[in-house]
C-alpha cells in the first residue's frame, strides 16, 4: 500500500487543481458582466477577482467542512477510512477534470454540481446505488430550472424598469444620480443580506431574519446616500448618461460576487481536501471536519490562480457572447443573480451562481427583443449544465476503479 503522505501529497495536488478549475470558470460568474459593458477591462478584472477570491476563502470561507458536499450520500460510507481517503481523491480529480474541459470549450458550468456529481460516483462504487439521497440529487436538477429562470425574470424586470425611470429620460445622467441611492442601496441591502444569510461567517453569527433585515436596510440606506454624494463629486462623464453612473455602480456588485464565490465555492475544493488531511492525521473521519486556516488560503490562492491563467475564456462568453452588454445591463444582471442565489438558499434550494448569472445575461439580452440573444451558445451552454453531475460522476467511478487497484 502506498503511504499516507503520498496520499496527502496527491490530494493537495488535485485539490489545488480544482481550485484552479474554480478560479478558471467561476471568475465569469463575477466579472464577466462588468468587462463585457467595459466597466473594466480584463486585465483589472483577473486582478480584482484574485484578490477578491482570496479574501473570501480566507476569511469568510467555511472552517468546517461537510465530508460529503451538500449531503448527496450517506456518511455511513466513512465507516472505512481507507475508502473515504480514495473517494475523496476521485472526487477531486473527476470534477477538476469535467471543469477543466468546461474552461477549455471556454463554457460556464457549476463546480458546486461538479463535486456533488463526483461524489456520487464515488458513493455508488464504494456502497451502491442505496447510499446516493436521490432526493437531494432531484433538488440540485430542479435547481438546473430554478436559478436561471427566476434570475432571468429578475434581469429582465429590473433593467425595463431602469428603462422606464432613468434611461428614457432627456437627461438620464442627471436623473440615473438621482435615483442612485435606491439602487446603490437595493444592491447592498442584497449584498449585506447574502454575507448574514449564505455565507459560513453568517452561520457563525447567528444573526436572526428580522435583526438581519433591519442591520441590512440601516447599511444600505447609508451605503445608498454616501455613493451618491461621491458619485456626484467624482463622476464627470456626463455625455456617457446613465452609463456613466452605474458603471461605477456595476463595479461594486461585481465585487460583492467575487468576494462571495472565494467564501462559498472554495468548499468544492478544500472540503475532499480537507477530508484527506484529517483521516492521514487522525486515522479517522466524521461527518463533518474541521479546514485549517492555512488550506483555506491555500484554496484561495488556487482559485486566483486559475483566474490568472485561464479565466479570461469563459468571462468572453457570458460577457460577450450571448448579448450585448451595457452598464445598466450589467447591473440588473449582478443583481438578479444576487437576488436569486440569497432567495433559494434561504428556501434551502440548492442553486448555482454559475447558472444564476447566466439567466441573469439571457435576460437582460430578451429586454432587448429575441433577436438580441445568440441562443446557439446559450443551448450549448445548458447542454454542458446537463451533463455536468452526470460526467463528473461516471469519471468518479472510473478513477475510484484505479486508484482502489493502486492504493
Amino acid at each position: 500500500m502506498i503511504s499516507e503522505s503520498f496520499i496527502l501529497i496527491a490530494g493537495y495536488i488535485f485539490g489545488f487543481y480544482m481550485a484552479w478549475n474554480i478560479g478558471a470558470n467561476d471568475v465569469a460568474n463575477s466579472m464577466a458582466s462588468a468587462v463585457g459593458a467595459k466597466a473594466i477591462t480584463v486585465r483589472q478584472a483577473i486582478f480584482i477577482a484574485g484578490i477578491l477570491n482570496v479574501v473570501g476563502a480566507v476569511f469568510i470561507g467555511s472552517h468546517v467542512a461537510d465530508t460529503i458536499r451538500k449531503g448527496i450520500v450517506s456518511t455511513e460510507i466513512l465507516a472505512d477510512p481507507h475508502i473515504a481517503l480514495i473517494g475523496a481523491l476521485a472526487a477531486l480529480l473527476s470534477a477538476a477534470l469535467w471543469v477543466s474541459f468546461a474552461t477549455w470549450k471556454s463554457l460556464p458550468v457549476s463546480t458546486t454540481h461538479s463535486i456533488v456529481g463526483a461524489m456520487v460516483g464515488f458513493g455508488i462504487m464504494a456502497g451502491g446505488f442505496s447510499v446516493v439521497k436521490w432526493g437531494k440529487l432531484a433538488a440540485i436538477v430542479l435547481g438546473w430550472v430554478i436559478a436561471p429562470v427566476f434570475s432571468l425574470i429578475i434581469a429582465f424586470v429590473m433593467f425595463k424598469f431602469i428603462v422606464k425611470i432613468v434611461l428614457s429620460k432627456k437627461d438620464s445622467f442627471v436623473w440615473s444620480l438621482k435615483l442612485s441611492p435606491f439602487f446603490i442601496g437595493i444592491a447592498v441591502f442584497i449584498v449585506v443580506l447574502s454575507f448574514l444569510f449564505k455565507t459560513p461567517l453568517g452561520k457563525t453569527l447567528a444573526i436572526g431574519n428580522l435583526t438581519a433585515l433591519l442591520l441590512a436596510l440601516i447599511v444600505a440606506i447609508i451605503f445608498g446616500f454616501a455613493g451618491m454624494k461621491l458619485l456626484s463629486r467624482f463622476v464627470r462623464e456626463r455625455k456617457a448618461g446613465a452609463e456613466a453612473i452605474f458603471k461605477h455602480i456595476q463595479i461594486g456588485t461585481s465585487c460583492y460576487v467575487a468576494l462571495a464565490i472565494g467564501a462559498n465555492d472554495v468548499a468544492n475544493a478544500i472540503g475532499p481536501l480537507a477530508v484527506i488531511y484529517f483521516i492521514v492525521k487522525t486515522g479517522n473521519v466524521g461527518a463533518t471536519v474541521p479546514v485549517p486556516v492555512f488550506l483555506l488560503f491555500f484554496g484561495g490562492i488556487g482559485i486566483a490562480c486559475g483566474i490568472a491563467m485561464a479565466g479570461a475564456r469563459v468571462m468572453e462568453t457570458v460577457g460577450k457572447k450571448i448579448t450585448t452588454l451595457t452598464n445598466t445591463r450589467g447591473f440588473s444582471v449582478d443583481f438578479a443573480a444576487a437576488t436569486t442565489v440569497l432567495v433559494a438558499s434561504k428556501m434551502g434550494l440548492p442553486v448555482s451562481t454559475t447558472h444564476a448569472a447566466v439567466g441573469g445575461v439571457l435576460g437582460v439580452g430578451l429586454a432587448g427583443g429575441i433577436e438580441a440573444v445568440n441562443f446557439r451558445i446559450v443551448f450549448k451552454i445548458m447542454l454542458y449544465w446537463v451533463l455536468t453531475v452526470p460526467a463528473a460522476a461516471l469519471t468518479s467511478m472510473a478513477i475510484f476503479k484505479v486508484l482502489q487497484l493502486i492504493l
